[in-house]
């Protein structure tokens, strides 16, 4: 089984190269990474699953403000494509929802599809009248904890 461990651990062109194999290079002028610009990731929010000394999966957290609030950005979620379907994202996604609340349990947004992140208690409905820099579709834009 991949190991579990706090991404702040895992070197960052590790990290880079994972992103680029899972969204691609031009990922950097998605909406997402505009919303965190200046912003650094929450530790305990950020995990890496290695197997042996490779990075497989992982998940950031940034602080964010949107809509009016302070969030939690979850994302990116990456798993790398060799790896995909094996529930990695999953594993991930409950490492960080697991440890929510050892930082007072914040309000997370994200963009993503609903019908993957709805099981994890993500829904667009809490967002209809926020508006974000770059291109975004509404139904993608997703609030848990509001």
């Amino acid at each position: 089984m991949a190991e579990l461990i706090p991404l702040h651990k895992v070197p960052e062109d590790q990290v880079e190269a994972l992103l680029d194999a899972a969204f691609g290079e031009d990922r950097h002028s998605r909406t997402a990474y505009l919303l965190r610009i200046g912003s650094k990731a929450i530790a305990p929010l950020s995990f890496g699953l290695l197997n042996g000394d490779a990075l497989i999966g992982s998940i950031q957290c940034w602080p964010v403000r949107v809509g009016g609030s302070t969030l939690a950005l979850v994302g990116p979620v990456a798993v790398a494509p060799d790896r995909q379907g094996q529930r990695h994202g999953h594993r991930l996604m409950h490492a960080t929802l697991d440890a929510a609340p050892t930082i007072g349990d914040p309000a997370m947004v994200m963009i993503g599809d609903p019908e993957y992140y709805g099981r994890f208690g993500f829904a667009p409905d809490a967002s209809a009248d926020w508006t974000l820099p770059g291109p975004w579709e509404p139904r993608r834009l997703l609030v848990r904890n509001v």
